[in-house]
């Protein structure tokens, strides 16, 4: 990965290349903003951008020993540190994953947790990073550096290291060891130790614009501008989720008939059917089940708006608009924060590993009394 790689973030790359220009490498990095703005693609550009010994033009050069080695993810002086499962006694680190997670990066750019859970199927579980990764920081850490003046450790997703592991890396950023970067790739800064967080210089990576994500998907997809604009609007900034929007038409029409049904349902007031709907779209499994509730939250605001009668403003395919134009009218300024909030709490409850068939019928319950306010 090269900064020319990372789409938009330009003011970020400014940033990151004084820093090394001027050798003034902070050994703590926090990278934080939403999912899919290209995070974890930049602490990779910035990583080899670092190793690099024939810097060009504002990037890496790509040719040099350490470059080529950064392309074939096998540079010494760069180490992972990411969510996993453990398996038995044959998962139990990070790098027990590696084979997986090097063959991963090279098919991925732009990823989210989603994806790599799906790619080494465990679809269903929870990904943590373990107190035993620990050790293996302290250890990769510790030894002397082979060929750059810098040991970057990129740690993507440091809000789900459990607490032994986040106490003993608190540690090694309080003293930590000479030629030592670490780069913390976060989605929920907020989530992540608050000592940990005052001991990181603060690197914020913000949404992408429309125009951005639209000329990405033009290029990599080769799509008209209007349909890359109007994909690039649902995204909300998300280039990853840009990408999947084209890429799950199938799930998406899966979400839009599970929509369509509570939507029926709750307004009919049909309880009994209600929890068997409940039941059934709790078998979607947890991350899944996530991205329905993120589905019907863009739904609801896309409804909200179809009643302003300005179609320049909403952007559903045809069928999401025809039931719109039926529904539309049911979502008013008396009830749209107040079911957006029940979703939003809903998507956070199962992301939080809540009882997904109970966190679903108190939403159908609440959207029963919403629907007719």
């Amino acid at each position: 990965m090269f900064f020319k790689d990372v789409i938009g973030q330009e003011e970020v790359k400014r940033r990151l290349l004084r820093s090394v220009d001027n050798d003034h490498v902070a050994h703590a990095q926090l990278l934080c903003g939403p999912e899919g703005v290209g995070k974890f693609a930049m602490a990779m550009a910035y990583a080899r951008y670092i190793h690099c010994t024939n810097r060009q033009n504002g990037d890496a050069c790509g040719v040099c020993p350490s470059c080529r080695q950064h392309t074939a993810l096998t540079h010494p002086d760069l180490h992972f540190v990411f969510p996993m499962v453990k398996v038995d006694k044959k998962k139990r680190i990070c790098d027990d994953y590696l084979p997986e997670w090097t063959e991963f990066l090279k098919e991925n750019t732009y990823f989210g947790i989603d994806s790599w859970l799906r790619y080494i199927n465990a679809d269903n579980k929870q990904a943590v990073i373990y107190g035993e990764e620990s050790e293996s920081i302290l250890r990769k850490m510790s030894l002397k550096s082979y060929e750059s003046p810098y040991k970057i450790m990129i740690i993507w997703l440091p809000e789900r290291m459990n607490d032994t592991c986040s106490n003993k890396l608190l540690k090694l950023l309080e003293e930590p060891f000479p030629g030592s970067v670490f780069l913390l790739v976060s989605n929920n800064p907020d989530r992540v130790l608050g000592t940990i967080r005052s001991r990181s210089q603060l690197i914020e990576i913000r949404s992408l614009s429309t125009s951005v994500i639209a000329e990405a998907l033009q290029r990599r997809y080769g799509i008209t501008e209007q349909d890359a604009i109007s994909v690039a609007h649902v995204a909300e900034g998300n280039y990853l989720k840009a990408c999947e929007a084209l890429q799950l038409n199938e799930e998406n029409k899966l979400f839009f008939d599970y929509f369509v049904q509570v939507m029926r349902l709750a307004y009919a007031r049909k309880i009994k059917d209600l929890k068997i709907w409940s039941e059934e779209v709790a078998d979607l499994g947890r991350e899944r089940l996530r991205r329905f509730l993120s589905y019907a939250q863009r739904m609801i605001r896309e409804n909200y708006i179809y009643n302003l009668h300005v179609p320049a403003l909403t952007y559903m395919n045809r069928e999401e608009a025809q039931f719109s134009s039926r529904f539309a009218p049911f979502i008013h300024e008396r009830n749209v924060q107040a079911i957006m909030k029940h979703l939003s709490d809903a998507e956070n409850d199962v992301g939080q590993n809540a009882n997904a068939k109970i966190v679903l019928f108190d939403l159908s319950i609440k959207l029963i009394m919403l629907l007719k306010s």
